[in-house]
């Protein structure tokens, strides 16, 4: 009989002395009392969730130990990397000054004044206000009703409709989540609400054809002006769209697409919204997606990179034009309890300080980007298992497919990049599936050593499900 116990057991007992709880009691504790977003809540707790406990860098370890490559920036947002103590320290700081107040009732406070100068200092011209959210969602909540009361306060009240695209995503909430194109979504809670519709998204490789990606981008672009013209420009209020579809997998629209969408948005005198929720901050390695794609909107939704998700804000962009309307046009009866937080307010502050002072998305675009782009292309171009190798930025993905030549892809492509997916994790690699597109965007900071190790990891467990498929 065996008496010795093992590496577990042993783990479990040091940490019960230590106060602290084993993975199997979060495990349990998490399966009895946590609903999880965008999960199936009967098979997770059937599996248990893997717990983490500290991260740096781009690095997260969990409770077992284990040192995680986390190329999804948490959920896109990490963007300056873990472990800042400066961000903690201006958190307690500001927590032991002010720990919260409003700003509704003739009152501000100085972080979030001082977070609105730097916003304005780094947005793109005529961005010289801004109004404060807890999230992305959010904002593109609050687009909805700055959106309406703007054309409305114009004395155009039924200039109400807003057009969006097709495997949009833009939020979780009612509005946001109708807002987005994902069916999936729309399927729960009788969406989208009424006033909101959608056009075709800028995908060539799914949805070009014969068509040369230029040819695809203008006829994509021109789906905005015909829906205009069916609904009745008197009726469009605003079109809404990601510079990159993040969330819909990484959808990076040919270069004849965003031009032809602002000279439509232009001819029509719609307003064009951005949101740079996951572009903003870097990702595109400028300071917003708008600047890399040359779009001139009159709103911009952010969040994510705006704190590097050490603290939960969010907020929309506006434009001089809009801004000026909305301060003639008396109250405007929208906001939140938590609108311009004031420690997430200082810790957003210090977020975009440090990505000046250390001059990150500069390194980044200069030097770590075409590093890692290349890495990337050399891993998977000629890969046999996937096709339409991207990227922009920090943004990578490839799509698996069956026949590269047809571009025909595989019926059950999402299960497989799932499996994919789950092929990472289990070799302690963050990566995202969605469809059947395997898709990351690591923290800004990667080095060149890290961008190696996290291309390597990559291929390594693409190539572990090629061969599960004998397509290896």
């Amino acid at each position: 009989m065996n008496l010795t116990p093992n590496v577990a057991e042993v783990r479990q007992v040091e940490e019960r002395k230590a106060g602290k709880r084993s993975t199997r009691e979060w495990q349990q504790l998490d399966a009895a009392h946590h609903l999880h977003p965008f999960s199936d809540a009967a098979s997770l707790n059937a599996q248990g969730c893997r717990v983490i406990t500290h991260a740096d860098g781009v690095y997260l370890w969990d409770s077992e130990g284990n040192k995680i490559f986390d190329a999804m920036s948490g959920l896109w947002c990490v963007n300056i990397g873990y472990g800042r103590k400066e961000l903690a320290e201006v958190a307690y700081q500001q927590m032991q000054e002010l720990p919260f107040y409003n700003t509704f009732f003739k009152t501000t406070h100085p972080p979030v004044v001082e977070l609105s100068a730097l916003l304005a200092e780094v947005a793109p011209e005529g961005f010289n206000h801004v109004f404060y959210t807890n999230s992305g969602s959010e904002g593109n909540d609050t687009v909805i009703r700055m959106v309406r009361h703007y054309w409305a306060s114009l004395g155009q009240p039924q200039k109400k409709t807003i057009i969006s695209r097709i495997n949009g995503y833009h939020g979780s909430t009612i509005g946001g989540a109708s807002l987005g194109g994902m069916s999936y979504m729309h399927e729960q809670g009788d969406l989208p609400i009424p006033g909101i519709v959608h056009i075709e998204q800028p995908y060539w490789y799914a949805n070009g054809g014969d068509l040369t990606p230029e040819e695809y981008g203008l006829k994509a672009a021109r789906e905005l002006e015909k829906k205009i013209l069916e609904l009745g420009v008197e009726n469009v209020a605003a079109f809404i769209g990601e510079p990159v579809q993040g969330a819909g997998g990484i959808i990076i629209p040919p270069s004849t697409y965003w031009p032809e969408i602002q000279r439509i948005c232009d001819q029509y005198g719609i307003l064009l919204v951005a949101d740079e929720v996951i572009c903003g901050f870097g990702r595109t390695g400028h300071w917003f997606g708008s600047q890399y794609f040359g779009i001139r909107p009159h709103l911009m939704t952010i969040a994510k990179g705006l704190s590097s998700g050490y603290q939960p804000i969010g907020g929309v962009l506006v434009h001089d034009q809009v801004a000026k309307v909305l301060a003639e046009s008396g109250d405007f009866n929208h906001g939140f309890t938590y609108s311009g937080h004031p420690v997430a307010a200082a810790v957003a502050a210090e977020n975009i300080r440090i990505l000046k002072r250390e001059r990150i998305i500069e390194k980044m675009r200069e030097d770590v980007m075409p590093y890692a782009h290349k890495l990337w292309h050399d891993a998977f171009d000629n890969h046999p298992l996937v096709d339409d190798v991207r990227t922009l930025g920090f943004f990578f993905a490839v799509t698996l497919v069956e026949d590269k030549a047809s571009r025909k892809r595989y019926a059950n492509g999402g299960e497989l990049a799932l499996r994919c997916r789950d092929i990472c994790f289990a070799n302690n690699l963050v990566m995202r599936a969605t469809g059947d597109s395997m898709i990351s965007a690591p923290p800004l900071t990667m080095t060149r050593a890290e961008a190696e190790e996290f291309v390597a990891k990559a291929k390594a467990c693409v190539d572990q499900l090629a061969r599960e498929l004998g397509r290896l």
